[in-house]
């Protein structure tokens, strides 16, 4: 079988890693792919990022399942342009990743479906946006409504930072940010304290399937400091996640999600993603949706992942009014797994290119090193993006996972290279407390 992978970061480098391992697997391709896809002969990387040119290739080539990534094609319509070309694809329809691609869309779903999360406003004019700032006071947290690569939340501590944010977003724009209805807006909504956790599950628009718990850390150092990046590292399983945080979120938040949509005419399929914020009492709040598997969250989940991945898409694309997926358990290693981003010089602000990275090491059993910001010239691979590399290992212990990966990544070299030397912090201190 031929399979795609649209995207060129870490997740899906794990997720054509995972594919490949599938005896159903004859061929995958990765649009656009990295380096690391590029030097592995078990992929094969197609260049361009057109939707519509993609499909045409696809529909071409026989490509018998499609797997997305990213957000952008997401928001573009991919699904829809492969899904009129009888192509099988899994994702969610451009009008189901408006979950993703407008806070203010998902903010107003959340609300009129009742879905757990914070008390927020939405704005286009600077002026109302200060006021509310002024009104509400701080810690409070603005959010650019569009895509902004991870990077378009600030979570503001005080008063100056959240009128600077507003400033930042309203009238700069210097994130880039892909805005909608072709202005600038921001959701400005009330800090919520507690832990945060990914909640990943695939969804086949009516049967939902919970993937492995896990945890992310977002900002750039070491103990939480520095600005908000893509993710600095992740670890599977998240500890914070107890089986009655994880029976609240499917209740009160996963399930609401995707009935509500089918209820609004836009079914859901793909990967949901739910950031949750869990307070003392374990009592779960969506920070937000991502209409796709995290980076990097995807990495130590895919290293844990012991069932075909084939066969769980096969299930959640099968032909019909909704796929199968009810009829899918997952199997997963007991190990905890653990990835350790290696970011550029510059990132997230300004990340430099074309740094020589060497020595990554031969994939073992228990350690695969994930290319995401990489590019293959002549027989170099170098930096390309923000998040160069993702180290991830498994082990019996997020103890020894950590000495492992960070083993791992000190044989590594590129200049400017930085990481953080705390990845699974949390669920360290909360096994020795």
């Amino acid at each position: 079988m031929k399979i795609l992978v649209i995207g060129g970061g870490g997740r899906e480098h794990a997720l054509a890693w995972k594919l490949s391992q599938s005896p159903k697997t004859h061929k995958i391709y990765v649009a656009p792919g990295n380096g690391g896809t590029a030097t592995d002969p078990r992929f094969e990387n197609v260049p361009g990022s057109d939707v519509q040119a993609l499909a045409l290739w696809a529909a071409d080539q026989k490509i018998a399942l499609t797997v997305v990534g990213p957000e952008v094609p997401l928001a573009a319509g991919v699904v829809d342009i492969f899904r009129k070309h009888g192509l099988r694809i899994f994702g969610p329809t451009q009008a189901a990743a408006q979950l993703e691609s407008s806070k203010a869309f998902s903010k107003a779903f959340m609300k009129r479906h009742g879905i757990p999360t914070a008390e927020y406003d939405t704005f286009s004019d600077p002026v109302l946006a200060h006021a509310y700032i002024d009104q509400k006071g701080a810690p409070i947290v603005v959010k650019a409504d569009g895509l902004a690569a991870g990077k378009g939340v600030v979570v503001a501590m005080t008063l100056a930072e959240a009128h600077e944010a507003v400033d930042f977003m309203l009238l700069d724009n210097t994130l880039g940010v892909s805005h909608n209805q072709g202005g600038a807006r921001v959701v400005i909504e009330e800090f919520l304290q507690g832990e945060e956790a990914s909640f990943i599950v695939m969804v086949d628009g009516k049967n939902v399937l919970p993937l492995a718990t896990s945890q992310d850390h977002k900002r750039l150092q070491t103990g939480d400091l520095g600005p908000n990046t893509g993710g600095m590292g992740a670890y599977s399983p998240a500890p914070v996640v107890t089986p009655d945080v994880h029976a609240r979120a499917m209740r009160d938040i996963i399930l609401p999600t995707v009935r509500g949509m089918e209820k609004d005419g836009i079914p859901f399929t793909g990967f949901l993603y739910a950031g949750l914020m869990i307070d003392a009492q374990g009592k779960p709040k969506t920070l937000e949706f991502n209409c796709r598997m995290g980076d990097p969250e995807t990495q130590p989940i895919m290293m844990r992942l012991k069932t075909d991945l084939v066969d769980v898409m096969l299930a959640a694309t099968e032909p019909g009014a909704h796929g199968k997926l009810d009829q899918i358990e997952l199997q997963w290693d007991r190990r905890t797994a653990l990835g350790v981003v290696l970011a550029a010089h510059g990132y997230p602000a300004n990340p430099r290119k074309g740094d020589a990275i060497t020595g990554i090491p031969k994939e073992t059993e228990d350690a695969c090193v994930f290319h995401a910001g990489t590019t293959l010239q002549d027989a170099d691979v170098l930096t390309s993006g923000g998040r160069v590399l993702c180290v991830t290992v498994l082990a019996d212990s997020v103890r020894l996972a950590q000495q492992r990966a960070y083993e791992v990544a000190a044989g590594i070299h590129f200049d400017g290279m930085q990481y953080r030397t705390d990845i699974g912090y949390r669920a360290v201190k909360g096994a020795a407390a």
